[in-house]
């Protein structure tokens, strides 16, 4: 995903890596000074939640979780209680797709390398993803705490995170005054306002082919999109490509779909829900997406073919 390019010197842009991916901060304002002030209160933002959610850390939030899995309940700051809350309910609509105990699965099954050959088989794999059950993340509001039912459970937010630090980023800088920008977190874009001429921000979406020339292009504002694909990380095997992307349910990576892009009004949901259509397929994926108010998707398959949720019109 790629923000087009406009001529101006009232848009400032900082390209930096934060939570192990690339950030774009883009804000439109008349004062360079002013600008770098509140992207810099962005990146701080940003860097709190990543201390907050990261499993690279042991003293983050989500680590005190995994350690105490199947032994105790873990008191936990409240945004991480509710942004459990909400993951579990995405869980809930996707039947599973979605799931944030996915960090519970055997990674030494899936390298995704030159050297891998083959997929498991199908026994093998199930029992890879058996820890995976959101049903089994306990949450007491009243205390705080979160509690894994089973020992080796792991939570991760790897596929809401990034959104969800997009959106806290963009409230900052509104709160700051900034009334036109962009946050994108590797992908995951949160927009609002306009251009410098007033017109909405035009954002070109990735060719699952050749990713920095995008195939199509929307005209957005205070909307966010999130896109999953195979092209970032994927295996051949017997002249069919499998993505990185694992079904929670089978234990095997998924295939069918190039890509999903998900327009949405905010960046956490957008994300959140990229990689679940991915997993549910065509069919499923559009039928749960028509269903959801203010939500739009474009689907590419396997052989270029694309598909759009019943409320889009795309370039």
């Amino acid at each position: 995903m790629q923000i087009a390019e406009h001529e101006t010197s009232l848009l400032h842009k900082r390209v930096l890596r934060l939570m192990g991916n690339r950030f774009e901060i883009s804000v439109l304002t008349t004062d360079e000074s002013r600008a770098n002030i509140c992207i810099d209160a962005a990146v701080a933002e940003i860097q709190r939640i990543e201390k907050l959610l990261t499993t690279f850390k042991d003293d983050s939030d989500t680590n005190h979780i995994n350690a105490a899995a199947g032994i105790n309940p873990v008191t936990v700051e409240s945004e991480v209680i509710e942004l459990i809350q909400r993951s579990l309910k995405i869980s809930a609509i996707t039947q599973g797709s979605f799931d944030i105990t996915y960090g519970s699965v055997d990674k030494t099954l899936w390298n995704f390398d030159k050297d891998m050959k083959s997929l498991p088989d199908a026994a093998t794999a199930k029992r890879s993803v058996r820890l995976i059950n959101y049903r089994n993340v306990i949450v007491n509001e009243k205390e705080s705490t979160v509690f894994l039912i089973e020992k080796g459970m792991r939570i991760g937010f790897g596929g809401i995170g990034k959104g969800y630090a997009a959106e806290k980023a963009k409230t900052i800088l509104q709160h700051m005054g900034i009334v036109s920008g962009i946050v994108n977190a590797a992908g995951d874009l949160s927009a609002w306002g306009s251009q410098e001429n007033g017109e909405p921000w035009t954002i070109g979406i990735a060719d699952p082919d050749a990713r920095h020339h995008p195939f199509s292009s929307l005209n957005i504002t205070n909307m966010a999109i999130a896109t999953s694909g195979n092209y970032e990380k994927y295996v051949m095997i017997d002249g069919k490509k499998y993505s990185h992307t694992i079904d929670p349910k089978t234990g095997l990576p998924v295939s069918g779909i190039k890509s999903v892009t998900i327009i949405a009004p905010n960046a956490e949901l957008a994300d959140a829900l990229a990689t679940p259509v991915m997993v549910m397929g065509t069919d499923a994926g559009l039928h749960l997406i028509n269903q959801l108010p203010g939500i739009s998707c474009i689907i590419i398959d396997d052989n270029n073919k694309l598909y759009t949720s019943s409320n889009i019109n795309i370039s």
